[in-house]
């Protein structure tokens, strides 16, 4: 079992708040991107796809997938179905990782 001191449990909830603030940002973009789209507002103003899965690789990425399958934004783009749910698997790996004494 790894010793946790202060520093670590307010590293840990920083964290967190990373984690919250980074979804909600993440699915903010989404809907507004989805909104653009629907509205034939797409001329150089909708998000690029490589802005898109950055926010899900920083942290965003259940905000991605929750956006994805709310608005049913980007499910036919293959970098999208396949790609956010794997980043979502890596974080997860990470997040085990991490919080088993494996190490």
């Amino acid at each position: 079992m790894k010793f946790v001191t202060t520093f670590d449990n307010e590293m840990i909830q920083l964290l967190l708040c990373y984690i919250a603030f980074i979804n909600l940002v993440t699915f903010g973009v989404y809907s507004f991107d989805k909104y653009k789209s629907c509205h034939r507002k797409w001329r150089r103003t909708r998000t690029p796809e490589s802005t898109l899965l950055l926010l899900a690789a920083m942290g965003g990425s259940v905000g991605a997938l929750l956006a994805m399958l709310c608005f049913r934004h980007k499910t036919r783009h293959k970098k999208f179905y396949i790609g956010v749910p794997a980043i979502l698997l890596a974080h997860a790996a990470i997040a085990v990782w991490y919080l088993t004494d494996s190490y």
